[in-house]
């Protein structure tokens, strides 16, 4: 982790943890890393900007298997997200490249608490509860931006957007049947997702593209989960916008240089 990333070693549970599980949790245990002093603000900006990222249980299971049908395209959609996640966490190896902060040892030393058969219990009961509050604010903001996509649904402010930007998406030989499905996975990931995979056409590799552009962004919906999270301690979520802003460019560039042709029956 340390000579490819500049990120301590510790810095790999985040990674496979982030890689594993999904969203946030990547996030969380950076932030749990940096209150706990195991880390720099800029490693923990670094840490954060690439071990954040959708699990293989989301991107196979739900979006290849349950909405293409197809366990390739959910396969495909992962390697193209770990790949993005890794190079850019190699190139962000030069954020803040002169941080001369150092991490002092009376900071490490109150992280280290023993395990024993008389704590257990309280343990296991503060990680579930831990478990449960992280679930419930990740379903509030799904809930939350689903009700602001049902209200702008009725507002008609889709087809409003859909009339304005047609003329761009004919200019770049861009069907214009993915405006609506690009602006709610920009908001929600979930519902963007969905509407892109009933989107029919002959080449699939269009549709593959577009999922892999929203789940390296992951939508706003995600930004604020983190955003909640980091918000208890001094990282800035700057980083990682920015990291979200060109992962989702590395995502279609690669699934176009893969499956150009990808053809649906």
């Amino acid at each position: 982790m340390r000579p490819v990333f500049r990120v301590p070693g510790i810095g790999a549970y985040a990674f496979i943890m982030g890689i594993i599980s999904g969203y946030p949790v990547g996030a969380k245990i950076v932030t749990k890393f940096r209150q706990d002093g195991l880390c720099t603000k800029a490693e923990a900006e670094r840490l954060l900007a690439f071990t954040n990222n959708s699990g293989p249980l989301f991107i196979i299971g739900t979006v290849g298997i349950t909405l293409f049908g197809n366990t390739q395209i959910g396969i495909l959609l992962f390697l193209t997200h770990l790949l993005s996640c890794i190079l850019v966490g190699f190139f962000f190896r030069f954020w803040k490249y002169h941080d001369k902060e150092k991490i002092h040892s009376h900071m490490m030393s109150t992280t280290n608490s023993s395990v024993t058969f008389s704590n257990l219990g309280e343990i296991l009961a503060n990680s579930i509860l831990n478990a449960i509050h992280t679930i419930f604010v990740i379903g509030g903001f799904v809930v939350l931006f689903s009700v602001i996509l049902s209200i702008l649904n009725e507002c008609q402010f889709f087809e409003l957007l859909n009339h304005m930007v047609t003329p761009f998406c004919h200019l770049f030989g861009i069907s214009n049947n993915f405006i609506t499905p690009i602006a709610s996975g920009i908001l929600e990931l979930t519902n963007g997702l969905r509407l892109v995979c009933e989107i029919s056409q002959k080449a699939i590799s269009n549709n593959i593209i577009v999922c892999s552009f929203l789940l390296g962004f992951g939508g706003f919906s995600v930004l604020l989960q983190v955003l909640s999270i980091t918000s208890k301690s001094d990282i800035s979520i700057k980083a990682y916008f920015f990291r979200k802003t060109i992962t989702r460019n590395f995502g279609c560039h690669f699934n176009d240089t893969v499956y150009p042709h990808f053809s649906c029956f």
